[in-house]
């Protein structure tokens, strides 16, 4: 498919992602290539941009296209000198290893999410993203209209990742170090599109108004849907690309699946709104503050 701005966009995933060939990030872009390259975001969910080599400087310039930029994270420090820059560095046992949507546990999680290889392993270290508007059309009725009725908390304070060593157990501990409740829809309508997707994930720990053990049962139900392989598309990262995905309907995965090789990437988001569910109601806090010192879209 090509453009009426000239770019190329090569579907990568029968139901999410696309590669975008034939735009140079390291320039400026036109504002009609932004527009564009929003539309095929809201299209496919995730973008891949191959080759790009960009600087810490150029990733932010791309992300500010998109909208106002968060901090690197609530809690975590960001790369040094650069406060909207978060390392993601698999080399110091730091690995998520768990589908999950970035910062979900405050009430206005980013909008979009940048990644941009530095160093990668020669094999695995793969990004796997998932289509969770596809995975809410995936259920039968009578479990999308109980989707449609529930709400979700979800917090930072859980064992994201098990600490491998000391490094990634004093990650832990930064993590955890203000604790973030917040309940959000578990369907929720997409601002631009008017999609509904299932807003869930690693971080939504329990269904209000249910016990733990029914939260559990119900929420492996619904992300066994976000999870089926064929909404799911896998970036195999060279160094210098970038993948931008739409964080308010989309899964990530990084697999821990590379052993002791070293992997770096940085991520940049872009600030987004209070996620609404098909009744309109908007997410509200339930533990911490509003993280106005993460993003400044929190209201």
């Amino acid at each position: 498919m090509t453009t009426s701005t000239g770019f190329d966009i090569r579907r990568i995933g029968g139901r999410i992602g696309a590669e975008i060939h034939g735009v140079d990030l390291t320039t400026g872009l036109d504002p009609a290539v932004v527009t564009e390259i929003n539309s095929a975001l809201l299209e496919h969910k995730a973008l891949v941009f191959r080759d790009q080599h960009l600087d810490d400087e150029g990733q932010l310039r791309f992300a500010s296209l998109f909208g106002e930029l968060t901090t690197a994270h609530p809690t975590v420090p960001s790369v040094d000198g650069r406060p909207q820059i978060l390392p993601v560095d698999g080399d110091e046992g730091i690995r998520a290893n768990q589908w999950h949507t970035d910062v979900t546990f405050v009430r206005t999680p980013p909008k979009a999410s940048t990644l941009r290889s530095i160093v990668v392993p020669p094999y695995g270290g793969n990004t796997l993203i998932a289509n969770s508007g596809a995975a809410y059309r995936d259920l039968p009725e009578p479990l999308r209209e109980l989707a449609d009725k529930l709400w979700a908390v979800h917090t930072n304070d859980y064992d994201y990742a098990a600490p491998k060593n000391e490094k990634a157990a004093e990650y832990r501990r930064r993590f955890v170090s203000r604790t973030y409740r917040t309940a959000h829809p578990v369907v929720r309508v997409h601002p631009e599109t008017g999609e509904r997707g299932l807003f869930i994930g690693g971080f939504a720990q329990s269904i209000v108004g249910l016990g733990p053990s029914d939260s559990r049962d119900l929420l492996r139900i619904f992300q066994s849907y976000v999870t089926r392989p064929e909404n799911i598309v896998r970036v195999a990262w060279a160094p210098g690309d970038l993948v931008l995905f739409d964080n308010r309907i989309t899964q990530h995965y990084a697999p821990d699946d590379y052993g002791d090789l070293p992997r770096l990437l940085h991520r940049v988001t872009v600030a987004g709104d209070v996620p609404a569910g098909v009744d309109g109601v908007l997410s509200h806090l339930v533990e911490g503050d509003d993280a106005s010192h993460y993003t400044p879209a929190a209201v």
